[in-house]
């Protein structure tokens, strides 16, 4: 299954895909965005590695929407024709409720500031609030709507268009392969979370249960710790972080369903789903003193799932794919440097 490869050469940069040209300044985090998300609400702390433990957060709480404009057009990553790509920071959820502050709510804003005019912006693919990575937007309704299309049509082919790039606390069993599982949306304690349903039925099924597939390969491992790409090819909430859980390898600052995964003298297990509540993941020692965090530090570990690359088809008729890919945040690159996890 095809994938991304060759992350040591995009880590630091993006790369063009053939049709696809680059924007000046196009990193994001690299440039006056990253600086941007340092100075709002930053308090800095000593440690080898820097003064942050996790550079380039996003403080969503002390921006404006202003400034959150601000933010996502230092993070565009390309802009051809009627399609803008974004390098999305962590913790800002694309649509919310009324008077929140979202990627949804200022896209009038960004179309005025990148030029665009009357054309507003419309989402055409973006993954979850703690994700971070490529946001596809289009200013034009047909090309959104060929595109979801597209994506359609690939998912019921199985053919990946999105390759994710994840840490995770542990080592999956093998080095590459399949997790398929059916799984649902329960509203528990007054949070939705994503249960594992084994040999659902039809009824099941015909009632919001989903069978979901997603191809994973292991690029480097170390420390206890694995960096791993994945390709999801069905779309449920929080699936690749569900998938990796039931691989006994929680993703590295997922505190909502890394409680899943108990230990026993050094084994680990899968407890039950439905009556585990969601809470801070907890890492050993041994990480904590690799990543140079204090477990108060690690409490607040983000999310280190990023989607790096997506496969779109050319523009017009022969004309070659795109392939758009997306620098890593600076804390994800930070964590790598920290566990000595480099693509072998």
């Amino acid at each position: 299954m095809s994938g991304c490869r060759g992350l040591g050469h995009v880590w630091g940069g993006w790369r063009r895909g053939p049709g696809v040209r680059a924007a000046p300044e196009a990193a994001g985090f690299g440039t006056e965005a990253g600086h941007q998300l340092r100075r709002r609400g930053s308090r800095k702390r000593s440690g080898p590695l820097g003064d942050q433990p996790f550079p380039g957060l996003l403080q969503l709480e002390n921006l404006s929407r202003e400034g959150l404009v601000d933010v996502l057009r230092a993070a565009v990553v390309d802009q051809k024709g009627p399609l803008v790509t974004l390098n999305k920071p962590p913790g800002l959820p694309v649509t919310g409720k009324p008077g929140e502050l979202t990627l949804f709510s200022v896209l009038p804003e960004l179309s005025q500031s990148l030029g665009l005019r009357d054309r507003e912006l419309q989402v055409v693919q973006a993954s979850g609030k703690e994700t971070s990575g490529l946001v596809l937007l289009s200013s034009c309704p047909q090309t959104a709507s060929r595109l979801q299309k597209f994506f359609i049509h690939s998912r019921r082919a199985q053919r990946p268009t999105a390759t994710y790039c994840a840490v995770t606390d542990g080592i999956p069993a093998s080095s590459e392969g399949n997790i398929q599982v059916a799984l649902k949306l329960e509203h528990i304690d007054g949070i939705d979370l994503v249960i594992p349903v084994k040999s659902p039925s039809r009824k099941d099924l015909q009632e919001g249960v989903k069978r979901t597939l997603s191809h994973f390969h292991v690029v480097a491992r170390g420390s206890g710790c694995a960096l791993v790409q994945l390709q999801p090819l069905t779309v449920f909430p929080s699936q690749l972080q569900v998938h990796l859980v039931l691989q006994l390898c929680p993703v590295l600052g997922d505190h909502t369903y890394s409680a899943r995964v108990g230990t026993v003298l050094g084994q680990r297990f899968l407890l039950p789903a439905e009556s585990t509540k969601p809470q801070r993941q907890v890492l050993d020692e041994a990480l904590l003193r690799r990543l140079h965090l204090t477990p108060a530090q690690a409490a607040q570990l983000p999310l280190h799932l990023h989607l790096h690359c997506l496969h779109l088809p050319g523009m017009r008729p022969r004309e070659a794919p795109m392939k758009l890919l997306a620098p890593l945040p600076p804390y994800f690159s930070r964590t790598l440097q920290c566990l000595g996890l480099h693509q072998q």
